[in-house]
Protein backbone atom coordinates (compact mmCIF):
# COMPACT_ATOMS: atom_id res chain seq x y z
CA UNK A 1 0.00 0.00 0.00
CA UNK A 2 1.32 3.27 -0.81
CA UNK A 3 2.35 4.85 2.24
CA UNK A 4 3.21 8.55 3.05
CA UNK A 5 6.20 9.01 0.62
CA UNK A 6 4.39 7.39 -2.48
CA UNK A 7 1.19 9.39 -1.91
CA UNK A 8 3.19 13.02 -1.11
CA UNK A 9 4.82 12.07 -5.05
CA UNK A 10 1.70 11.80 -6.65
CA UNK A 11 0.56 14.63 -5.22
CA UNK A 12 3.37 17.04 -6.24
CA UNK A 13 3.25 15.33 -9.67
CA UNK A 14 -0.65 16.15 -10.17
CA UNK A 15 -0.60 19.56 -8.14
CA UNK A 16 0.58 21.35 -11.28
CA UNK A 17 -1.83 19.87 -13.53
CA UNK A 18 -5.17 20.36 -12.00
CA UNK A 19 -5.01 23.48 -10.08
CA UNK A 20 -7.46 25.70 -11.51
CA UNK A 21 -9.00 23.15 -13.58
CA UNK A 22 -12.91 22.48 -13.52
CA UNK A 23 -14.63 18.79 -13.10
CA UNK A 24 -16.92 19.07 -16.30
CA UNK A 25 -17.91 14.93 -15.47
CA UNK A 26 -17.51 11.93 -14.03
CA UNK A 27 -17.99 8.24 -14.61
CA UNK A 28 -17.07 5.20 -12.56
CA UNK A 29 -16.71 1.82 -14.29
CA UNK A 30 -16.75 -0.23 -10.88
CA UNK A 31 -19.91 2.23 -9.10
CA UNK A 32 -18.02 0.51 -5.55
CA UNK A 33 -15.35 2.98 -6.22
CA UNK A 34 -17.67 5.55 -4.22
CA UNK A 35 -18.95 3.52 -1.68
CA UNK A 36 -21.07 4.03 0.62
CA UNK A 37 -22.56 6.67 -2.03
CA UNK A 38 -23.86 6.23 -5.33
CA UNK A 39 -21.76 7.42 -8.63
CA UNK A 40 -24.23 9.33 -9.28
CA UNK A 41 -24.61 11.29 -6.08
CA UNK A 42 -20.72 12.02 -5.74
CA UNK A 43 -20.69 13.67 -9.24
CA UNK A 44 -23.53 15.62 -8.54
CA UNK A 45 -21.26 17.08 -6.06
CA UNK A 46 -18.32 17.58 -7.94
CA UNK A 47 -19.44 18.49 -11.31
CA UNK A 48 -18.95 22.03 -11.95
CA UNK A 49 -16.50 22.78 -9.03
CA UNK A 50 -12.87 24.06 -10.12
CA UNK A 51 -9.82 22.13 -8.04
CA UNK A 52 -8.21 25.12 -6.22
CA UNK A 53 -6.01 22.80 -4.01
CA UNK A 54 -4.36 19.50 -3.97
CA UNK A 55 -3.05 17.88 -0.91
CA UNK A 56 -2.05 15.13 1.21
CA UNK A 57 -3.34 14.57 4.45
CA UNK A 58 -2.18 11.26 5.92
CA UNK A 59 -2.27 8.64 3.09
CA UNK A 60 -5.28 10.42 1.79
CA UNK A 61 -4.83 12.63 -1.77
CA UNK A 62 -7.30 15.88 -0.83
CA UNK A 63 -8.52 18.24 -3.98
CA UNK A 64 -10.05 21.12 -2.44
CA UNK A 65 -12.85 22.65 -4.42
CA UNK A 66 -14.59 25.76 -4.70
CA UNK A 67 -16.92 23.91 -2.28
CA UNK A 68 -15.78 20.91 -1.02
CA UNK A 69 -13.02 18.44 -1.10
CA UNK A 70 -13.08 15.08 -2.96
CA UNK A 71 -10.80 12.85 -0.63
CA UNK A 72 -8.99 9.34 -2.17
CA UNK A 73 -7.45 6.45 -1.41
CA UNK A 74 -5.42 4.63 -3.96
CA UNK A 75 -5.09 1.52 -1.43
CA UNK A 76 -3.00 -1.21 -2.70
CA UNK A 77 -2.54 -1.07 -6.28
CA UNK A 78 -4.58 2.25 -6.89
CA UNK A 79 -3.07 4.66 -9.57
CA UNK A 80 -4.00 8.09 -10.98
CA UNK A 81 -2.84 9.22 -14.45
CA UNK A 82 -3.73 12.64 -16.19
CA UNK A 83 -4.77 11.84 -19.75
CA UNK A 84 -4.74 13.92 -22.90
CA UNK A 85 -7.92 14.55 -25.11
CA UNK A 86 -8.03 11.34 -27.40
CA UNK A 87 -5.77 9.83 -25.32
CA UNK A 88 -7.62 6.19 -24.17
CA UNK A 89 -4.24 4.58 -22.88
CA UNK A 90 -4.64 1.25 -21.42
CA UNK A 91 -8.70 0.81 -20.54
CA UNK A 92 -8.06 -2.61 -17.95
CA UNK A 93 -8.46 -2.15 -14.25
CA UNK A 94 -10.25 1.50 -15.03
CA UNK A 95 -12.63 2.50 -11.70
CA UNK A 96 -13.20 5.88 -11.98
CA UNK A 97 -12.68 8.78 -14.55
CA UNK A 98 -13.00 12.56 -13.42
CA UNK A 99 -13.23 14.53 -16.87
CA UNK A 100 -11.58 18.24 -16.59
CA UNK A 101 -12.08 21.91 -18.52
CA UNK A 102 -9.95 21.04 -22.08
CA UNK A 103 -11.08 17.37 -22.04
CA UNK A 104 -7.96 16.25 -19.97
CA UNK A 105 -8.85 13.16 -17.55
CA UNK A 106 -8.21 12.07 -14.32
CA UNK A 107 -7.84 7.90 -14.63
CA UNK A 108 -8.38 6.35 -11.48
CA UNK A 109 -6.73 2.23 -12.30
CA UNK A 110 -6.82 0.14 -9.77
CA UNK A 111 -6.36 -3.61 -10.16
CA UNK A 112 -7.32 -5.07 -6.91
CA UNK A 113 -10.31 -2.12 -6.81
CA UNK A 114 -9.59 -1.71 -3.19
CA UNK A 115 -9.26 2.17 -3.68
CA UNK A 116 -11.89 5.11 -2.85
CA UNK A 117 -12.57 8.40 -3.04
CA UNK A 118 -15.56 10.34 -1.72
CA UNK A 119 -17.00 13.90 -1.27
CA UNK A 120 -16.76 15.57 2.26
CA UNK A 121 -18.39 19.08 2.17
CA UNK A 122 -15.86 19.29 5.78
CA UNK A 123 -12.91 17.71 6.33
CA UNK A 124 -13.98 17.32 9.83
CA UNK A 125 -14.96 14.05 9.95
CA UNK A 126 -11.60 12.63 8.05
CA UNK A 127 -9.47 14.68 10.53
CA UNK A 128 -11.06 13.40 13.32
CA UNK A 129 -9.60 9.86 12.43
CA UNK A 130 -5.96 10.81 12.06
CA UNK A 131 -3.30 11.74 13.93
CA UNK A 132 -0.78 14.40 13.68
CA UNK A 133 1.18 14.88 10.40
CA UNK A 134 4.84 13.29 11.47
CA UNK A 135 6.61 16.28 9.35
CA UNK A 136 4.70 18.93 10.46
CA UNK A 137 6.20 21.31 12.94
CA UNK A 138 3.67 20.57 15.71
CA UNK A 139 5.13 17.04 15.29
CA UNK A 140 7.91 16.77 18.04
CA UNK A 141 10.31 15.00 19.51
CA UNK A 142 8.80 15.97 22.88
CA UNK A 143 4.78 15.42 21.51
CA UNK A 144 5.79 12.37 20.26
CA UNK A 145 7.40 11.21 23.73
CA UNK A 146 3.93 12.57 25.65
CA UNK A 147 2.05 10.42 22.94
CA UNK A 148 3.81 7.05 23.74
CA UNK A 149 3.24 7.80 27.09
CA UNK A 150 0.48 5.00 29.12
CA UNK A 151 0.66 2.81 25.26
CA UNK A 152 0.66 -0.13 26.71
CA UNK A 153 0.63 -1.49 22.90
CA UNK A 154 3.07 -2.72 21.26
CA UNK A 155 5.34 -0.11 19.07
CA UNK A 156 4.97 -1.47 15.99
CA UNK A 157 1.06 -1.97 15.70
CA UNK A 158 0.81 1.78 17.93
CA UNK A 159 2.82 3.53 14.64
CA UNK A 160 0.68 1.70 12.19
CA UNK A 161 -2.47 3.01 13.62
CA UNK A 162 -3.65 5.87 11.32
CA UNK A 163 -5.30 7.79 14.67
CA UNK A 164 -2.06 7.50 16.18
CA UNK A 165 0.32 9.05 13.84
CA UNK A 166 -1.02 9.63 9.76
CA UNK A 167 0.82 8.38 7.01
CA UNK A 168 3.29 5.53 8.49
CA UNK A 169 3.05 2.02 6.76
CA UNK A 170 4.72 -1.06 6.99
CA UNK A 171 8.19 -0.15 5.26
CA UNK A 172 8.63 2.82 6.61
CA UNK A 173 7.78 1.49 10.73
CA UNK A 174 10.06 -1.39 9.91
CA UNK A 175 13.00 1.30 8.88
CA UNK A 176 12.59 3.43 11.33
CA UNK A 177 12.35 1.06 14.10
CA UNK A 178 15.57 -0.43 13.16
CA UNK A 179 17.34 2.87 12.46
CA UNK A 180 16.10 3.62 16.43
CA UNK A 181 17.34 0.36 17.74
CA UNK A 182 14.10 -0.58 18.55
CA UNK A 183 12.53 -4.05 18.96
CA UNK A 184 9.04 -3.47 16.62
CA UNK A 185 7.33 -5.74 19.78
CA UNK A 186 8.92 -3.63 22.69
CA UNK A 187 5.69 -1.98 24.62
CA UNK A 188 5.77 1.78 23.69
CA UNK A 189 5.20 3.24 26.76
CA UNK A 190 8.08 1.53 27.73
CA UNK A 191 10.46 3.72 26.03
CA UNK A 192 12.73 6.62 27.37
CA UNK A 193 12.75 9.82 26.35
CA UNK A 194 15.76 9.03 24.48
CA UNK A 195 14.94 6.50 22.63
CA UNK A 196 11.81 8.33 21.87
CA UNK A 197 13.69 10.80 20.24
CA UNK A 198 16.39 8.82 18.15
CA UNK A 199 12.48 6.90 16.31
CA UNK A 200 10.82 10.68 16.15
CA UNK A 201 14.34 11.67 14.36
CA UNK A 202 14.61 8.44 12.20
CA UNK A 203 10.93 8.60 11.48
CA UNK A 204 11.30 12.18 10.12
CA UNK A 205 14.46 11.72 8.33
CA UNK A 206 13.58 8.13 6.61
CA UNK A 207 10.20 9.77 5.04
CA UNK A 208 12.16 12.74 3.94
CA UNK A 209 14.90 11.13 2.47
CA UNK A 210 11.97 8.77 0.65
CA UNK A 211 9.91 11.87 -0.46
CA UNK A 212 13.52 13.04 -2.41
CA UNK A 213 13.68 9.33 -4.02
CA UNK A 214 9.78 9.53 -5.16
CA UNK A 215 9.04 6.95 -2.36
CA UNK A 216 9.16 3.51 -2.79
CA UNK A 217 8.27 1.19 -5.27
CA UNK A 218 7.92 -2.53 -4.68
CA UNK A 219 5.91 -4.10 -6.84
CA UNK A 220 3.26 -1.71 -7.63
CA UNK A 221 3.96 1.69 -7.37
CA UNK A 222 3.83 4.24 -10.14
CA UNK A 223 3.11 8.06 -10.65
CA UNK A 224 2.71 9.66 -13.85
CA UNK A 225 3.31 7.92 -16.84
CA UNK A 226 4.94 4.68 -15.32
CA UNK A 227 7.46 6.27 -12.83
CA UNK A 228 8.76 4.26 -9.78
CA UNK A 229 10.45 5.25 -7.17
CA UNK A 230 14.43 4.82 -5.92
CA UNK A 231 14.56 4.39 -2.34
CA UNK A 232 13.82 0.65 -2.50
CA UNK A 233 18.19 1.22 -3.00
CA UNK A 234 18.38 2.86 0.56
CA UNK A 235 16.14 0.03 2.53
CA UNK A 236 18.07 -1.71 5.56
CA UNK A 237 16.13 -4.13 6.84
CA UNK A 238 12.43 -3.60 4.84
CA UNK A 239 12.72 -7.54 2.18
CA UNK A 240 16.35 -8.46 3.18
CA UNK A 241 15.06 -11.09 5.44
CA UNK A 242 18.21 -13.45 5.24
CA UNK A 243 20.35 -11.07 4.42
CA UNK A 244 23.67 -9.52 6.49
CA UNK A 245 22.35 -6.36 8.03
CA UNK A 246 24.09 -3.29 7.41
CA UNK A 247 25.74 -2.71 10.78
CA UNK A 248 26.37 -6.08 12.35
CA UNK A 249 25.92 -8.42 9.94
CA UNK A 250 23.97 -10.10 11.85
CA UNK A 251 21.06 -12.00 9.18
CA UNK A 252 17.89 -9.98 8.78
CA UNK A 253 14.68 -11.96 10.04
CA UNK A 254 11.05 -11.87 9.43
CA UNK A 255 8.47 -11.83 12.04
CA UNK A 256 4.89 -11.73 12.27
CA UNK A 257 3.60 -8.21 14.63
CA UNK A 258 0.15 -7.91 14.84
CA UNK A 259 -0.22 -10.05 11.71
CA UNK A 260 1.89 -8.20 9.67
CA UNK A 261 5.01 -8.94 8.19
CA UNK A 262 7.96 -7.42 10.09
CA UNK A 263 11.66 -7.29 9.13
CA UNK A 264 14.25 -6.77 11.61
CA UNK A 265 17.98 -7.56 13.07
CA UNK A 266 17.30 -9.29 16.00
CA UNK A 267 21.11 -7.83 17.67
CA UNK A 268 20.23 -4.21 16.94
CA UNK A 269 16.97 -4.59 17.99
CA UNK A 270 16.92 -6.72 21.08
CA UNK A 271 14.12 -6.45 23.05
Amino acid sequence: MPELPEVETVVRHLRPQLLGRTITGFTAPWPKVTAPAHPDAFAREVVGRTIGGVRRRGKFILLQLDRGHIHLHLRMTGRLVLASPGDEGDQRHVTAVVTLSDSHRLIFRDMRKFGRLGYLADLAPLEAKLGPEPLSPEFTAERFYQLLQGRRRQIKPLLLDQGFIAGLGNIYVDEALFAAGIHPRAEAASQSAAKAEALHRAIRHILQRSIEKNGTTIINFQYGTGSTGRFREDLRVFRREGEPCLVCSTPVVKIRVAQRGTHLCPTCQAI
